[in-house]
């Protein structure tokens, strides 16, 4: 029987990247569907609670069924995997994202909050990014590493819980050095907000921000990509930080 896999993203269905995405996987096992019909980009991991979710046909062919729905990419998995797969999906997929989703930037991210979703079910999973929010950007360069890396899931699967967070530098592909697997790199977005005035003499702000890393570690994301390399980087849902509950021990 062929793999089953489950695609989605925060793009929207009809993004590109989604789309080189299904047709990598396509060479590997059938193919269900579920993304977003809207961009949810930076939705993280919100979960759709105050209405109900509507879902759509998109494409039903031998091999691949494609769906959209009006929720978040973690509705897309949660609704996809009991309602829309015939059995357990083997490997779920989310992206290929259009811009970075390395460093603190997973914590924001509704692609990885798919992928992360997906691994909180169980399930095998991995979130694609691509350094580039151009979606007319050429999508070439992720093909042979998302075939790698899927092929490798596929085949060895994940540890339990955990789902990979892959980015890709925006670079020709004879410039693409190989594969990191590393750590998120210390960085953080310096915020801000622009305060303007709507056409009714309203005020309103608009968030903007920039992202900073200082000298990355070269054992992180950032140096990695930064240094011509497809940045791999295991995660989880466990936020505890180990390292300091003996420090407040005093607390019981």
């Amino acid at each position: 029987m062929k793999p089953l896999i489950l695609i989605t993203n925060d793009d929207g269905v009809e993004a590109p990247g989604i789309k080189a995405l299904t047709g990598v996987a396509r060479e590997f096992g059938d193919v269900v569907v579920m993304a977003p019909r809207n961009n949810a980009s930076c939705l993280s991991h919100s979960l759709t609670t105050q209405r109900p979710l509507r879902v759509y046909d998109v494409t039903k062919e031998e091999g691949l069924e494609v769906y959209c729905c009006d929720g978040t990419p973690a509705d897309c998995v949660k609704l996809a995997v009991p309602q829309f797969c015939t059995r357990k999906p083997d490997l779920v997929l989310s992206g290929i994202n259009h811009g970075s989703n390395s460093s603190i930037n997973v914590l924001y991210s509704g692609t990885m909050g798919a992928a992360i979703e997906a691994s909180v079910l169980g399930l095998n999973a991995i979130g694609f990014s691509l350094l580039s929010h151009n979606h007319q950007t050429d999508l070439t360069p992720c093909i042979p590493y998302a075939r790698q890396i899927i092929g490798h899931a596929l085949e060895h699967g994940l540890p339990e819980f955990v789902s990979l967070n892959v980015n890709i530098p925006h670079i020709s592909a004879d410039k693409i050095k190989g594969i990191r697997v590393c750590h998120e790199a210390k960085a953080q977005w310096l915020d801000s907000f622009e305060q303007r005035i709507d056409p009714r003499g309203q005020r309103y702000w608009w968030l903007t921000g920039k992202f900073v890393c200082d000298n990355p570690e070269e054992d992180s994301d950032e140096w990695a990509l930064t240094n011509g390399y497809v940045s791999v980087v295991p995660v989880n849902a466990d936020f505890t930080a180990y390292k300091a509950i003996e420090s407040l021990k005093q607390l019981e």
